[in-house]
C-alpha cells in the first residue's frame, strides 16, 4: 500500500515548509547527474543539511561513478542515473519516476535543473510532490561574462545557490558551520604505487576540461621540475583519458619524485587518496573541488574564467586563487566554462608565472623550493 506524502506547509512566498523533522523524519530526493565538479559542489551542501538535520533522509540522483562520493555520508543514498540506458528519454524517465515515487519520496531539491530534471518535475508535479530547482543566475553569469558592458562583481556560490533549494523547501542550511569530510583511509595497493611515503604529498591535476582554463604544459612541467629537484614531496599527478596518461606517463618517468595514477585507481580510491593530500594544484577543475571537501589546502590556477562565477572550491582561502592578469586581458572572465575567448586571449594563463606558483606552494608547506 502507498504510503500517502507528508504534507508540506507553504509559506507566503510560496515555499514548502516540512511539517516536522522528527520521528520518520523527511525523504528528500537530490538531484545532481553531472559533471565531477558540480556533483562534488553538492557533497559539503548534503553533509550540512544531514548534520543540521539529523533526522532527513537523502537519496541522491547521480551517476553510479559518483556513488564514492556520498558513500561515508550518514543517512545519504545513491539512486543511479541510467540517462544513456534505461532512462533514456521521456519514456526512459518515466520508468525512473515510478521507481523513485516507490521510495516514498517527500520533496524534491533540483541541483542541476536541466531538461531531464524539467520533465521529472513535470512527473513529480502529478504528485503534488514539492519540486524546488537551484537557480542557476544565467542572466547574471552572462553579463559577468560578457565582452560588452561588462558587470564584474561576486556572483552568489553555487555551494550556497544549492543550500537555498533546501532552504526554499523549508529546510535551512547554514554553511558557515559546515566542516571539511573525514580524512579516508587509504588502501595497501594505493600505498604500494607511492614511492616516499615519508616526503609531503603533492597532487597535481594539470588538465581541464576546456584550453581556456588549463595552464600551459610547458609552464606546469617547470613546477613540477622545481618540486622534484627539492626531493622533499611525491608529487601525484592526477588525470583521465588515454592522451592525459601519455603525458603523465612521461613525466612520471622523467621525474623520480613522481607518481602517474591515471588509470591505476578506482575513483573511491582516488577520493581516499585525495583526501590525504598536504596539497592539491589544479584548474578551475572537479579535482579541486575533491580536495576541497576534505579541507585539503588546494591551489587552483583561473584562465578565462574567474571565482567570481561562483565555482570556487569549498571554504578555501581566496588567497589560494592564482588568477591571469586582467590588466592585460581586461575581458576575464570570458565564459563560465572556460569553452569562450575572444582572439588574443589563447595565452592569458601564461601571465601566471611559474615562479607564483611555486611561491605559493612554498608559503602553504613551508619548505624551500626557489633558488
Amino acid at each position: 500500500m502507498e504510503r500517502a506524502p507528508k504534507t508540506p506547509v507553504t509559506s507566503r512566498n510560496g515555499n514548502a515548509k516540512p511539517a516536522s523533522l522528527t520521528g520518520n523524519g523527511i525523504h528528500i530526493l537530490v538531484i545532481r547527474l553531472s559533471a565531477m565538479g558540480d556533483v562534488a559542489m553538492t557533497v559539503p551542501v548534503i553533509s550540512a543539511l544531514v548534520e543540521q538535520h539529523p533526522h532527513i533522509k537523502v537519496t541522491v540522483l547521480t551517476r553510479a561513478f559518483f556513488s564514492p562520493l556520498f558513500s561515508e555520508l550518514k543517512n545519504v543514498t545513491v539512486y543511479e542515473a541510467d540517462v544513456k540506458g534505461q532512462h533514456k528519454g521521456v519514456f526512459g524517465l518515466w520508468k525512473l519516476y515510478k521507481k523513485l515515487k516507490g521510495l516514498n519520496i517527500d520533496m524534491v531539491a533540483d541541483l542541476h535543473n536541466v531538461l531531464r530534471s524539467n520533465v521529472l518535475k513535470a512527473y513529480f508535479n502529478l504528485g503534488s510532490i514539492p519540486f524546488i530547482q537551484v537557480d542557476k543566475g544565467r542572466a547574471e553569469k552572462k553579463a559577468l561574462t560578457s565582452l560588452i558592458n561588462k558587470v564584474f562583481e561576486p556572483l552568489t556560490t553555487t555551494h550556497q545557490r544549492y543550500a537555498d533549494v533546501f532552504g526554499k523547501l523549508g529546510i535551512p542550511i547554514d554553511l558557515e558551520n559546515a566542516g571539511p569530510l573525514p580524512k579516508r583511509a587509504i588502501t595497501p595497493s594505493t600505498m604500494e604505487l607511492i614511492k616516499g611515503k615519508e616526503q609531503k604529498w603533492i597532487g597535481i591535476a594539470p588538465f581541464a576540461a576546456f584550453d581556456g582554463k588549463m595552464y600551459p604544459l610547458d609552464l606546469m612541467e617547470k613546477v613540477v621540475t622545481a618540486l622534484n629537484a627539492t626531493d622533499h614531496y611525491r608529487i601525484l599527478f592526477f588525470g583521465g583519458g588515454e592522451k592525459e596518461k601519455e603525458l603523465l606517463n612521461k613525466w612520471a618517468d622523467k621525474f623520480r619524485n613522481s607518481t602517474n595514477l591515471v588509470g591505476k585507481l578506482t575513483f573511491k580510491e582516488e577520493v581516499a587518496l585525495i583526501s590525504q593530500l598536504n596539497l592539491m594544484l589544479a584548474m578551475d577543475s572537479g579535482n579541486a573541488h575533491l580536495a576541497a571537501l576534505f579541507g585539503i589546502p588546494t591551489i587552483t590556477l583561473w584562465g578565462v574564467t574567474h571565482p567570481y562565477a561562483g565555482f570556487y572550491p569549498f571554504k578555501q582561502d581566496p588567497q589560494n586563487a592564482l588568477l591571469a592578469d586582467r590588466e592585460q586581458f581586461p575581458l576575464i572572465p570570458t565564459s563560465v566554462y572556460g569553452n569562450k575567448y575572444p582572439p588574443g586571449y589563447e595565452n592569458v594563463m601564461r601571465s601566471i608565472a611559474p615562479e607564483d606558483v611555486l611561491s605559493k606552494i612554498e608559503e602553504i608547506l613551508n619548505s624551500k623550493i626557489l633558488p
